[in-house]
This record gives structure tokens, C-alpha cells and sequence, in this order.
């Protein structure tokens, strides 16, 4: 990736992220703050616009940090690339403790009732449940600051989350009861990414669902392996379906597990030589039989475990087409920590294949099933007791 500019002072963090298949997928993450504002007259029709409105505006007008948001926004609008974008500082957070894998938080989710209010969802043994939340409660109230319609699900959940071992306050409402106050201790949530199981038609094949990449990753694939040896499995089915993505070096370490060595994928970066990630030698899983699931959410790190994964010959890709996200953005961190991710670079598979904006085309196609089907996993599941 390029080299950082001059104005800014940078730690460099390569990444591969996406939150959700409609959400933006990014490939490279770069972390810092901006020394120096630029010149606020090299945009002097922004800035007669921003004077006129001070001075004929008939309403109140929002605060400046909105203003300079949406001037942001519509400036990365106009540079006509869907990853090159901004985020807000509580979006910034969020996603940074989502590729960490864990937070400080009282172990709740959030989601929007029927009537517009933050609805709690508690989780087992976590705080929140402890001080006698339960499923349904309204929140009200964040260390005194009253939670309104207008704030996003996102700027909530940051409100919330904090440094392990601090206080918050949460005002929260039973139906039509009176608020009640609890002051919670947050403790360590940790978001797994990958999850494992035997299969139910076949003892001898164990399920890795990895639903995105972020640091414990390949960890936690090392983990479920060994467990789903244990129990007995020689063949593994990995699962990659709404994978969004994560960090780049999660994929290229989470690829090496099963690999023996050799190129994991090639960058070309701006202004740079062209880059090959590769895996450092034999990895635990690189003797076991392999099949990936794939469909239109799997995207960004996800395309590169399977386009690693299929053009090294270890596995065939099952399901439908990937999102085909193969830019590269390099996020700086801005001084009041929102961040804007910039497109920087692409890659390819490991035979060359670029699959931006194309994705990756399965090798045995299998649409989705419904009420409750899995064709896609039982066509993994004959593929492997085909073989020899």
C-alpha cells in the first residue's frame, strides 16, 4: 500500500472490512490523525455558502462538527468510488472493537421496537442481565444523557461500551413501569468469529463457520480444528457465506492455516511494486479435505480465504457468485477519531484472478434453499465422501 502522506502521522494496520454485505467492504486500514487542518481557502464557494447561511438561515443551525460531516460526505461523494468513504467517530469505534474481537460493554444488543424506542436484548452471565434487564426493556438513559429517536443504533451502542472495569449508568423501563437506574461495571465481550460443529450427516465432517476476520481469527480456527479433531473429524466444510470481511492479515494467516506454503494472493498498490502475501509454511490444517461454501455475501477478506483456497487446489468453491470486492482503502483516523477510507490498491487470487466488482464464480453452483434446507452444505457434504 502507499506510503503515508506528509501530513499525516501514522501507524499502519492492513485490514479487509466490511460490517454487513450492504455495508462498504474495505481492504487496507491505516490509523492516525491529521497534523494540520488544510486551508479553508482552497474552498471558498464552500465557504461563501457556510457565511450565507449564517447570516439568512431562517432556523437554527446544526453544529458545526454536523456541517463539516456533510461537507465531508458530499466531497467523497464526488470522487464517484462507493469505498471511499467517512465514518463518524461512534461508527469508527464500533468497527475497530468489531475487528479487535472484543469491548468493554454490560453484554446487551440493541434493536428499534415497534414504536421507534432502543429495545435491550441481554445477554447470559454479562452484566446487564445480572441487574435485572430483560428482553423487550426500553432504554432511556446513558450516564444521564437521554436517548432519543434521532440517535442511530451505532451512536447508542458506543454510548454504551466503554474501557473494561469502568462504570456507565443505564436508565432503562419495564413496559409501562417507572425507569429504573443500575450502575453497571462493563466486562469484557468478546465476538467470536468462527464457530464449529459436527455434522449431523456425517460424523467425519466437521462444520468452521467463520462469519468475519478480525484479529483472534485465525486463533479461533486453530481452536475449532483441534476440537472438531478431536471429536472425530477428518474432513472440514467451511462456511463463508455473509462473510463481509475483516483484516487483511486475519485472511492471509486464517488462509496459511491450511495451506503448505506458497501465495495466498498478490497486491498491486499505488505508486508501489506489486505485493505477494504468502503463507509461511505447513499449516495444522493443511492435510485435511476441504470444501467452501460461498454466496453473494461473502466479500473482501472472505474472497481471499476462498480464491486462496480454490486456486491453490484445496477446495472447491460451493454456492453462488461472491460480492466481488477487491479494492484496497487505506483509513486514516482523523483528529476527532471518525476516519475516512480512501481507495489505494487492488488484489488478486493467487492465479492473478481480479475479482473486483466481478466476484468469484463457484465451482459447483447451488442456489440457496428454503424452509429450512441447506442444499448448499449437503452438496459440500457429497462432495467430500466422494472422494477417495
Amino acid at each position: 500500500m502507499r506510503r503515508q502522506p506528509a501530513w499525516f502521522n501514522l501507524s499502519f494496520i492492513a485490514i479487509v472490512s466490511a460490517l454487513t454485505t450492504s455495508a462498504t467492504f474495505a481492504v487496507g486500514y491505516t490509523s492516525g490523525a491529521l497534523a494540520e487542518r488544510a486551508n479553508s481557502t482552497e474552498y471558498p464557494i464552500l465557504l461563501e455558502v457556510r457565511q450565507l447561511l449564517d447570516g439568512y438561515f431562517l432556523g437554527d443551525m446544526p453544529p458545526t462538527a454536523a456541517m463539516d460531516y456533510a461537507a465531508v460526505r458530499g466531497a467523497l461523494t464526488a470522487v464517484g468510488d462507493p469505498y471511499t468513504v467517512f465514518l463518524d467517530p461512534p461508527a469508527q469505534e464500533l468497527e475497530t472493537q468489531n475487528l479487535q474481537g472484543e469491548f468493554g460493554g454490560i453484554g446487551v444488543s440493541f434493536r428499534r421496537n415497534e414504536v421507534g424506542e432502543i429495545a435491550l436484548s441481554p445477554f447470559p452471565d454479562y452484566p446487564a442481565i445480572r441487574a435485572g434487564i430483560v428482553e423487550g426493556d426500553v432504554l432511556v438513559a446513558v450516564d444521564g444523557v437521554a436517548v432519543t429517536p434521532e440517535m442511530t443504533l451505532d451512536q447508542v451502542s458506543a454510548m454504551v461500551r466503554g474501557a473494561i472495569g469502568s462504570q456507565v449508568a443505564i436508565t432503562f423501563r419495564h413496559g409501562n413501569e417507572p425507569p429504573r437506574e443500575a450502575t453497571l461495571v462493563r466486562e469484557k465481550v468478546e465476538i467470536p468469529s468462527v464457530t464449529g460443529r459436527i455434522l449431523e450427516q456425517d460424523a467425519t465432517i466437521g462444520l468452521v463457520a467463520i462469519n468475519r476476520f478480525s484479529e483472534k481469527t485465525p486463533e479461533e480456527t486453530i481452536r475449532a480444528l483441534t476440537d472438531l479433531k478431536a471429536q472425530g473429524a477428518t474432513r472440514m466444510v467451511i462456511d463463508l457465506r455473509g462473510n463481509g470481511g475483516g483484516l487483511l492479515d486475519s485472511a492471509v494467516n486464517t488462509a496459511s492455516i491450511f495451506l503448505d506454503g506458497g501465495v495466498v494472493m498478490y497486491e498491486d498498490q499505488r505508486g508501489q511494486p506489486e505485493k505477494t502475501h504468502t503463507a509461511p509454511g505447513k499449516g495444522a490444517g493443511a492435510d485435511l479435505l476441504l470444501a467452501v461454501i460461498i454466496n453473494h455475501g461473502t466479500a473482501s477478506a472472505a474472497e481471499i480465504l476462498a480464491g486462496a483456497l480454490r486456486d491453490r487446489g484445496r477446495a472447491p468453491l460451493i454456492g453462488q457468485a461472491t460480492f466481488g470486492k477487491g479494492s484496497v482503502q487505506l483509513i486514516f483516523t482523523l483528529s476527532d477519531h471518525s476516519s475516512v477510507h480512501i481507495t489505494n490498491a487492488r488484489w488478486h487470487t493467487p492465479n492473478r484472478i481480479e475479482i473486483d466488482g466481478v466476484g468469484l464464480l463457484p465451482d459447483i453452483e447451488i442456489q440457496p434453499g428454503a424452509d429450512g434446507s441447506d442444499p448448499e452444505l449437503d452438496r459440500a457434504v457429497e462432495y467430500l465422501n466422494s472422494l477417495p
